[in-house]
């Protein structure tokens, strides 16, 4: 009987002939020799595009997971790749360690985090697979292979940004610094403030980001600086009494927008500053309960707001129903083949909607404004892209898919949404080689 998988959302389902869990490299290797295929891989669900779905095997790694050796000198860690980020920070936090930089959730496991190039912002901080060191993996005929940074780094910015598709991470060394603290402030400024001195706001700390709250024409900007004060009370957390406070005037408004805007800007203008201090694992995460779906696409640095601008004006004209706020960050560029911060600095924007609502008229909606300011879109997250566009806005598309061949010759790991986007052509019978 086929068993039901959903990612967090519940936007996609899958009905798979298994659901595996594997207790250790070996019982994996075993499982892509013989269960039924494609076999997909499922870290947190936190993914929004089809990457799991399969109706044949989908493989959780939750077992394998937890710290496998350090190097205190080297402040490098190795890990399974099932270790969710939750966990993985108290374990760095254990061995004086610390990741460089998150995002706000930390529900992921660390190698689908890795796979999606998923990341935290900070124009002079990479993304999660920019810490590799070395990787372990089983390929799709079940064979253990180990790849390093040392001994083969074009391996490395293959298979570091991977889908699930270029084999099964098991093991992956990470290369972190020394545990830190952080100044975090935040406050709030009118949207065109914010948009006029983007640059310079976003390049002026480690670590900055704002969200701008639809129909208030105001920002909240955060910035994070690394402190050597002793850790002072991180205010309680209303996100989500704000996200609640704002779903109900959109509800309840929906015939009085003037009524809605002028709530909503007196209400945001009220939001108290912040500013306190914390050891790192206590600082980046945020509650997230409210489900969701999220469209990310990550841009030429200088474009963001000339992007965001359109994107507000969008949803302000034509989404009255969207109330979740747009997320913009900074990421900084990277040699991986298929991360979307390739070679430049990079603006990310990302839009929500309610999980309770139909998503894609808005993403739809919005994606061509991504597209037009040259856009990447997160493979995690949704979009529209296929084979055809990732040739033209990744260098090295053609040299990655021929390291995914190497690994997977038989196309274990291609399911038919992978097959789009790789451009692999499905038989009868099932995915042609």
């Amino acid at each position: 009987m086929a068993k039901a998988w959903s990612n967090w959302s519940g936007f996609v389902t899958a009905s798979p002939k298994l659901v595996a869990t594997p207790a250790d490299a070996g019982e994996l290797a075993e499982l892509v020799r013989s269960a039924p295929g494609p076999l997909r891989v499922a870290g947190a669900g936190h993914s929004f595009t089809p990457l799991v779905q399969s109706d044949g095997t989908i493989v959780s790694l939750e077992k394998i997971e937890g710290l496998v050796s350090h190097e205190p000198a080297a402040n490098r860690a190795r890990v399974r790749a099932g270790t969710r980020l939750g966990a993985l920070m108290h374990i760095l936090q254990g061995i004086g360690q610390g990741l460089p930089n998150m995002g706000d959730i930390d529900k992921q496991a660390i190698g689908g985090a890795l796979g999606t190039a998923t990341h935290g912002s900070g124009p002079t901080l990479g993304a999660y697979h920019t810490q590799l060191e070395a990787v372990q993996l089983v390929d799709g005929q079940g064979k253990l292979r180990e790849y390093s940074r040392a001994d083969d780094q074009d391996m490395i910015h293959a298979t570091g940004v991977a889908l699930g598709a270029f084999g099964i991470l098991t093991e992956v060394t990470m290369n972190n610094i020394a545990a830190y603290r952080l100044r975090r402030r935040k406050r709030v400024l009118p949207i065109g403030d914010m948009l006029r001195d983007f640059e310079k706001m976003m390049a002026a700390h480690r670590s900055a980001e704002f969200y701008y709250i639809p129909f208030s024409g105001y920002a909240q900007f955060i910035a994070s600086d690394l402190s050597d004060a002793q850790p002072t009370q991180r205010p309680t957390e209303d996100d989500e009494e704000g996200l609640a406070t704002l779903r109900k005037l959109r509800t309840v408004l929906r015939r009085l927008p003037s009524l809605r805007r002028a709530l909503i800007k007196g209400a945001v203008k009220k939001v108290p500053a912040e500013d306190y201090v914390q050891d790192w694992l206590h600082v980046y995460v945020s509650d997230r309960r409210t489900k969701f779906n999220e469209m990310e696409y990550h841009l030429p640095f200088e474009e963001g707001p000339k992007a965001l601008a359109e994107i507000i004006a969008l949803t302000e004209k034509h989404f009255p129903e969207v109330y979740f706020p747009m997320e913009v960050r900074s990421v900084a560029p990277d040699g991986f083949w298929l991360s979307p911060f390739y070679k430049r600095l990079t603006c990310s924007i990302a839009i929500h909607h309610d999980a309770a609502n139909d998503p894609p008229p808005f993403m739809r909606a919005a994606e061509p404004i991504f597209l037009k300011y040259g856009g990447r879109p997160h493979w995690g997250k949704m979009h529209s892209l296929r084979a055809a566009d990732f040739k033209k806005i990744y260098p090295r598309w053609a040299d990655a898919l021929a390291v995914r061949r190497d690994i997977d010759p038989d196309n274990r790991f291609v399911s038919p949404y992978m097959a789009g986007l790789f451009g692999i052509e499905p038989s009868p019978s099932g995915i042609k080689k």
